[in-house]
């Protein structure tokens, strides 16, 4: 029994609803992960959190979302996408709840991991939902809503989410996911089908694909990111030479190696095949990611908090500051996707990180008093064409590089590459340019701390343009219809 033909229309009620459906959820996800630096300030001094106690608000979310992304998407095809969808609605915003309640660092912490999980149910179900769910006629226009509108959500954070902080309460970025949830719930029951891939609950008979449910995989790999993330953020009030500092790194150590392993001997059937590190070219790309994406999230955490404590700025002045880098994003990308498209994503991905370092060494002179026109514009806007210039060739290029039959599990990859991109940034950094304890709080710590972070993030894109411009090359094949590999990146959701 095949998988019935998709064959709902966006010109009626129930295509407008879907969409809806998906576009306000995947908005929730967008929608915290670019606020959450921004309140980092205020949170920290009301719950008198440490500079690892801030790590760990933004990993928490980043370390379960990147581990059990793939793994979301899996329960979605078995057990059936609008359910494990609604699933992860509803438990991330219990999540978000609890984060908005939180009284103690380490309850915003636990919170947090809690909603990172839900977010690894919900992000991959809001775009499987319309790719599932719609007449291939009208796939390309409903994907293209789909990125365009969750992109205005993303652009909206900072600037909702400061004024939420100013006005209200840091809490309040967490309590809007409630209304917000409530309509995803009634838009999904009312409007959204229920789909799921039937060979992935075939166990038996001749159509048997001998898909598994790699649980082991999305643990392992969890095991591993959580002990790397723990020893790096710890490593600076414990010492590199603690003893749990060095249990965490072993234990990560051996995770990995058993994670790869156990990866290896299940082949196509694993959550993550091994096989598509045959191709070069892919390998290549989710390096480069890593590297794009450590430097914007690094950028981003000292950014907000540098503004706020050392340049004197309000939360709501903090997230416009940010909003050039995604107006910039939006409005580009679908013209540098067509210049790769045209001249081959080499040029693109060696220009975009030499022009986003540029950005981030003209904003590490920014002090208090600081002119937003004058010092502040052009370094961000920068940084951000420099982005535009990498985000689109980039997920082209990661899905035109492996066979079609695995473009879902690459896109998927390369998601989580860039969220593990941004975690080891957030844990790594701190401990790199000597920042620890309260030490955000002092002016004089904080901002040579600042300027630190920016060059090792310029330098991390270097990196990335010098791989690049030696090992990328254009594609033997021509991509599947675009679809986005990543959350539009103002602070690590992709």
């Amino acid at each position: 029994m095949s998988e019935p033909a998709p064959a709902i229309r966006l010109g009626t009620a129930t295509g407008r609803g879907t969409l809806a459906a998906a576009v306000l959820a995947s908005g929730m996800v967008f929608l915290d992960s670019t606020v959450v630096n921004v309140a980092l300030p205020r949170l920290g001094a009301e719950l008198g959190a440490s500079v690892a106690g801030l790590q760990w608000t933004v990993n928490g979310y980043l370390l379960t979302l990147a581990a059990f992304v793939l793994l979301g998407g899996a329960l979605g095809d078995r057990f059936g996408r609008r359910r494990i969808f609604l699933l992860g609605v509803i438990w991330f915003t219990v999540a978000s709840i609890l984060c908005g309640l939180a009284l103690r660092t380490d309850w915003l912490v636990a919170a947090r991991f809690l909603q990172g999980a839900g977010g690894a149910l919900l992000a991959p179900g809001s775009l499987s939902l319309l790719q599932a769910s719609f007449h291939p006629d009208d796939r390309a226009k409903v994907i293209g809503a789909w990125s365009g509108l969750s992109g205005v959500s993303t652009a909206l954070g900072p600037f909702v989410g400061g004024w939420l902080i100013d006005a209200l309460s840091w809490r309040w970025i967490f309590f809007l996911n409630l209304p917000l949830a409530v309509l995803v719930v009634l838009a999904a029951v009312r409007w959204v089908p229920e789909s799921r891939d039937e060979s992935a609950t075939r166990t038996r008979g001749p159509g048997r694909r001998g898909r598994r449910f790699d649980v082991a995989g999305a643990v392992l790999g969890a095991i591993a990111l959580a002990g790397i993330t723990y020893a790096l953020v710890e490593a600076p009030g414990r010492g590199l030479h603690s003893p749990q500092v060095a249990v965490a790194a072993l234990v990560a150590v051996l995770a990995a190696v058993v994670f790869v392993l156990l990866e290896r001997r299940r082949g196509e059937t694993a959550m993550l095949p091994t096989g598509l590190f045959g191709s070069r070219l892919f390998s290549v790309l989710n390096v480069f990611t890593v590297l794009v994406y450590a430097a914007l999230g690094g950028f981003t955490f000292f950014f907000a908090v540098y503004l706020q404590n050392v340049v004197g700025w309000s939360a709501f002045l903090t997230g416009i500051a940010l909003l050039p880098m995604t107006v910039l994003l939006l409005v580009g990308s679908p013209a540098a996707g067509a210049l790769s498209a045209k001249i081959g994503p080499r040029l693109p991905l060696t220009v975009g990180p030499v022009l986003a370092a540029a950005g981030l060494l003209v904003l590490r002179e920014v002090e208090p008093g600081a002119s937003y026109w004058r010092q502040v514009l052009p370094g961000v806007a920068l940084f951000g064409a420099g982005l535009t210039l990498v985000v689109a060739p980039l997920t082209a290029s990661v899905l035109a590089a492996v066979a079609d039959r695995f473009a879902g599990v690459a896109s998927g990859f390369n998601n989580a590459a860039s969220r593990v991109g941004g975690l080891l940034a957030v844990a790594a950094l701190p401990l790199l340019v000597g920042l620890s304890g309260t030490g955000y709080e002092q002016h004089a710590e904080l901002a040579a701390a600042y300027r630190g972070a920016l060059l090792w993030c310029a330098g991390l894109l270097v990196v990335g343009a010098a791989i690049a411009a030696v090992l990328v090359h254009r594609p033997t094949r021509k991509p599947p219809p675009a679809q986005p590999c990543h959350s539009l990146p103002v602070s690590t959701p992709r």
